[in-house]
């Protein structure tokens, strides 16, 4: 298994979880813990002496808190609308400016820029205007929300795209003490999926997403990098 150095700087302080979907519809909740830490999340509801946290709006990906952990709970407002920006007025982003991004975001956090590489083929296929069934954008498929969270103002913008995928994961990885595979896995299903399978989730979607990461990556590191 990869792993990455344990020198890896410059991450995001606190970061807990993120939401895995679009929570637009709702608005996000932001739930602060005894400890300091906090979960931004699509919605929460009690669960007995605990309360479910859901991470996404479809209600899919949740986890369970003990009540007597949570210190307060407050409504987030929503995120800004995405500027719509003409497709002739975007700049063509070649393959060498998306290189030089990575590697811009790679330096900052540490991270291998064939790394993010790899990350951004199995995401967009290096497509800055690509856009999933769920909602996820650009290059590195930011879910509004996540986007959101992270500081992103606008997501199809692929700098700015690029700059809070490479946070997240930065996050993830320190998170996950630098296990590429459960980082990998946590930013394809979510940190709360990962957690509570205690390891990669048993979805066929995360495991293969993991393998291709990783095999590609190793494939970048030996041929001395690629595109992007």
């Amino acid at each position: 298994m990869l792993r990455l150095s344990p020198t890896r700087v410059l991450g995001l302080a606190g970061l807990l979880c993120l939401s895995a979907a679009s929570a637009a519809a709702h608005g996000l909740e932001r739930v602060t813990l005894r400890n300091g830490f906090s979960i931004d999340c699509a919605r929460h509801e009690p669960a007995g002496d605990q309360v479910r946290v859901y991470l996404d709006a479809a209600g899919s990906s949740y986890q369970d808190l003990p009540a007597a952990s949570i210190a307060a709970i407050e409504r987030l407002p929503d995120p800004p609308p995405v500027a719509a920006t003409p497709a002739a007025a975007q700049p063509p982003v070649g393959n060498s400016s998306v290189r030089d991004l990575l590697a811009r975001a790679g330096a900052q956090h540490n991270i291998d820029v064939e790394l993010l590489a790899s990350v951004v083929k199995a995401e967009s296929g290096g497509h800055p205007d690509a856009v999933s069934r769920a909602g996820a954008r650009g290059l590195m498929q930011l879910m509004p929300a996540t986007a959101h969270a992270l500081g992103v103002k606008d997501v199809a913008q692929p700098d700015q795209n690029i700059a809070g995928g490479a946070a997240y994961l930065d996050g993830l990885l320190k998170r996950y003490k630098n296990d590429l595979s459960l980082a990998l896995a946590a930013y394809n299903a979510g940190p709360g999926a990962v957690d509570r399978y205690h390891g990669v989730p048993p979805f066929r979607e995360t495991r293969a997403y993991v393998a291709r990461v990783e095999n590609e990556f190793i494939r970048r590191k030996h041929a001395g990098g690629g595109k992007f």
